[in-house]
């Protein structure tokens, strides 16, 4: 027995068989591709302002910043060490985490987005890291506030060390804004759009 007689269709002629079907393309594909690549260059542009200026408040230190305020409490639950931490790593954990649930379920070009807050955050982190020594930024509490970086960076006895562990954490953010644009131009250029 012949391997072709097994499969039947090569027992229909060739000129019979159906031609493939072509890939379906959203009418929506083209705009939403521009529309994302446009965004992502907005998020790009305003990524690059933030880095070259990390010391300027902006809208989304807002935001950060009852993240921050929020990550005393919720960690000062593991004692005072962490709950000064805290402050600073909830401000980076949380869009962290929401870039994590974005790539985590194939959201790839939200997660890119998201991404960039991640940098932006860590950028506004590593300023304050540097002025630990200066404690030149005002605090909320005013005169009276712990300068957490002041408190932390004494306690492991590295306070001389507050410029480079502050260069540190915003070389940190620039991949995160590198990889932020670069990831979201690749996916908006690359992801299928689905037919659901």
């Amino acid at each position: 027995m012949n391997l072709s007689d097994r499969n039947p269709a090569s027992r229909i002629p060739p000129s019979s068989r159906a031609a493939p079907p072509l890939p379906s393309r959203s009418p929506l594909r083209s705009p939403l591709k521009h529309l994302k690549l446009g965004f992502i260059g907005l998020i790009g542009a305003y990524g690059v302002l933030c880095a070259f200026n990390p010391a300027t408040f902006r809208w989304l230190d807002l935001v950060n910043l009852v993240f921050h305020e929020a990550g005393h409490l919720v960690f000062g639950f593991f004692g005072e060490f962490f709950g000064i931490l805290g402050g600073s790593l909830m401000q980076v954990l949380i869009p962290g985490v929401v870039t994590g649930y974005f790539l985590l379920y194939g959201q790839r070009w939200s997660g890119m987005v998201t991404l960039f807050w991640v940098s932006e955050s860590l950028f506004s982190v590593s300023v304050y890291v540097k002025d630990a020594r200066a404690q030149a930024l005002p605090l909320l509490g005013g005169d009276d506030a712990i300068h957490d970086w002041h408190w932390l960076l004494s306690r492991l006895g590295i306070l001389p060390w507050d410029q480079v562990v502050g260069a540190a954490i915003y070389a940190m953010g620039l991949v995160a804004l590198a990889a932020s644009i670069l990831g979201g131009v690749y996916v908006a250029l690359n992801e299928q759009v689905s037919d659901a």
